[in-house]
């Protein structure tokens, strides 16, 4: 069940505001390995990253992590008869206002040979975020077209 009382602050809907902040000036500095760390790190496959992937896991829902569509196919939807490739549950911060948050869905890299795990979609949600109960952030990565 969702929390619909926003009158409060909402961690979730603070961490994206500060990952959001550090994809859009993104910098090659290592820091400690936790989703509001200070900016986003380069790796050694990674000079510089622009992307903090991440999950999330809504309230009440066993532990699964919220899917998307990868494309924006109207009949397209996310279940356990959906397709391998048809969705995805790792996301890219692209806007927070609120306690809202609009992600791009991220789907794995199709180039086995390359060194970046996703590419980037043009298939996009809003969510309300008092509907979160945890966020899973991912390793920093480059990913174009972002």
């Amino acid at each position: 069940m969702c929390n619909n009382d926003n009158h409060g602050s909402n961690c979730i809907a603070e961490i994206l505001n500060v990952i959001l902040v550090l994809q859009q000036n993104a910098c090659p500095e290592n820091c400690l390995d936790s989703c509001d760390r200070p900016v986003l790190g380069g790796g050694p496959n990674c000079l510089i990253c622009n992307t903090r992937p991440i999950m999330l896991y809504t309230c009440g829902c066993c532990g699964t992590p919220w899917r998307m569509p990868v494309s924006k196919d109207s009949n397209a939807n996310c279940d356990e008869t959906t397709p391998a490739g048809t969705c995805s549950s790792v996301f890219r911060v692209e806007k927070v206002d609120g306690n809202c948050c609009t992600c791009r869905v991220l789907q794995d890299n199709p180039d086995t040979t390359s060194l970046n795990p996703y590419v980037a979609t043009n298939s996009f949600f809003t969510m309300d975020l008092s509907c979160v109960c945890s966020i899973r952030c991912l390793s920093d990565t480059y990913v174009e077209c972002v």
